[in-house]
């Protein structure tokens, strides 16, 4: 492990030198979905009793923001790495395979985080700060980012191209996003659709916390987090196995 913090210092010095395009960029697009959809929808629906939408929507924005952020700085890195050649420097240094994946998952967290905690501090102009389960809200939000930073690593090792990566976040990550309760709440879903968004790991993921933030919640947020952890459990374990076999990277 003493190359960890070396790669891990150069992870966090990736993301930060471009805070504008890494953070800012984030916050100012979930500020806007803030805009367009509490303006439209606020009179009109009221996803909780005694829930304005605005209130239900943050949240839901907040963690779409981390989720996407989290597995954009992992993915990018390592495809950037490989196709630019300089993969080869990290691979030929006595870094642990452990290591590297937790180098390349702490940096996945901390962008996801910082990005969350942006949104979170533009949308307080909307909704006063208001938290009943904060222990919920850590949780979360540390699960979610380090969820979607370990797939975030599975497809940069599995990517050869830019275009494989976006395919791989067009087709995998924004429906999974999109499709998980962020702008609605599965109750007004036909009862077909609410069974099969039961199937989503990242519908437990924004549920929960949106538990933490207004106290409603559509699953228990004990099932939410052992199916979160269990996803997250399972996807390292295939990534730390890829890493150690050298899969599209030492071949």
């Amino acid at each position: 492990m003493t190359g960890f913090p070396a790669l891990f210092h150069k992870e966090m010095l990736r993301f930060w030198k471009v805070v504008v395009q890494t953070v800012v960029a984030p916050v100012v697009t979930a500020l806007l979905y803030l805009l367009i959809f509490s303006h439209v929808l606020e009179d009109h629906v009221e996803p909780f009793p005694g829930v304005s939408y605005t209130r239900f929507l943050i949240p839901g924005l907040v963690m779409m923001s981390m989720l996407q952020n989290a597995f954009a700085n992992s993915s990018s890195s390592l495809i950037q790495s490989k196709m630019q050649g300089n993969i080869v420097f990290v691979l030929l240094s006595p870094l642990s395979y452990l290591g590297f994946f937790l180098a390349y998952l702490g940096a996945a967290v901390i962008r996801g985080l910082v990005v969350g905690l942006g949104v979170w501090a533009v949308t307080l102009w909307f909704v006063p700060w208001q938290t009943p389960h904060p222990g919920w809200l850590l949780a979360y939000a540390l699960l979610a980012c380090a969820m979607l930073g370990a797939i975030g690593i599975l497809a940069g090792i599995w990517a050869e191209k830019y275009d494989q990566l976006a395919a791989f976040q067009n087709f995998l990550i924004l429906p999974l996003t999109f499709l998980s309760g962020v702008f609605y709440s599965i109750h007004s879903l036909p009862g077909f659709w609410q069974a099969v968004s039961h199937f989503n790991p990242v519908f437990y993921l924004i549920d929960g916390f949106r538990y933490a933030f207004v106290g409603h919640a559509d699953t228990d947020p004990w099932l939410g987090l052992l199916v979160g952890g269990g996803c997250f459990v399972a996807i390292s374990a295939f990534t730390l196995m890829l890493l150690r076999s050298g899969y599209k990277l030492r071949h």
